[in-house]
């Protein structure tokens, strides 16, 4: 799919905006009328939270009626193929097209009794997710309140079109991965540490997109990603700690206890800096999401 660059967003009118991004949030183009005239958006992000700020100043009505324009997840719309091509796409996705019977049956009363406790679908962003992630998350909502359940899913609603409006339009060009690694068994940076960068894809097929080895300070000399490279989804660091143990003179176990350590996580916005470091020992390692 081709997407339209942040400029031509900004330079669209009124009905232009309504058709281009009136599908964003299921079967509710209102929600793209009312943003129309925060343009301009120096940012996807910037439009997708007009676009949740529209959502969030609509009336209780209004914001019921569009988690109800939502379809149940492996239900009678899905296997009847009437789902949006987006919704269609998402549910692909996370493997709901793919059920077994029993998962089915799983799904089906799961659907009721959401539905039978608060009124409206159940809404998840699953593009990103598998079945199981889904079903777990079933059980967990099911024990909230119905305000609880409701300011739930509409964050999921908003994250669902945040996930669209990437289809639809260019980032801009701000977002970067990064990384460093630290010796903690000796109190400085890891240099020379072998690193690869992996994308993983939705079937879990790993396809290794960068590769190089830590400078003097732990870092690469250039971001792992960068600008157009950025593209949200889920992704796994390997860092080749046992060369670097053996280079460094560390003593270790034969075989070593640790040799390559994965790192696996996500980029949910591509415009974003997403900074992951390497805590590293011969017998231990850690990581958070730095900046």
């Amino acid at each position: 799919m081709t997407r339209v660059t942040l400029e031509a967003v900004n330079a669209l009118g009124a009905s232009e905006f309504r058709a281009a991004f009136g599908g964003v949030y299921e079967h509710s183009p209102w929600v793209a009328e009312r943003t129309h005239a925060s343009r301009p958006f120096p940012s996807v992000t910037t439009l997708a939270q007009a676009m949740a700020g529209a959502v969030a100043a609509a009336s209780d009505a209004d914001k019921l009626a569009l988690l109800r324009a939502h379809p149940d997840l492996a239900g009678k719309a899905a296997l009847a193929g009437e789902l949006t091509a987006a919704s269609t796409a998402e549910q692909a996705g996370a493997g709901l097209d793919r059920l077994t019977r029993e998962e089915m049956d799983r799904f089906r009363a799961a659907n009721r009794a959401y539905a039978e406790r608060f009124g409206f679908p159940f809404i998840i962003a699953v593009r990103h997710w598998g079945k199981a992630h889904v079903l777990a998350a079933y059980a967990r909502r099911l024990a909230n309140d119905r305000d609880q359940e409701l300011r739930a899913a509409l964050a999921e609603v908003d994250k669902i079109a945040f996930l669209r409006l990437l289809d639809l339009v260019e980032p801009a060009p701000t977002g970067r991965l990064t990384t460093h690694v630290l010796d903690t068994a000796q109190g400085r940076p890891a240099a020379g540490v072998p690193v690869e960068l992996h994308r993983i894809g939705a079937d879990g097929a790993r396809l290794r997109i960068k590769s190089g080895r830590t400078n003097s300070d732990g870092r690469l000399d250039a971001p792992a990603l960068a600008a157009g490279e950025m593209i949200a989804g889920r992704y796994e660091f390997v860092f080749g700690a046992g060369e670097y143990f053996l280079a460094a003179g560390l003593p270790t176990a034969a075989p070593a206890f640790l040799d390559r350590v994965p790192i696996a996580f996500a980029i949910a916005n591509p415009e974003a800096h997403y900074h992951v470091p390497l805590l590293l020992s011969p017998w231990s390692f850690s990581t958070y999401r730095g900046s």
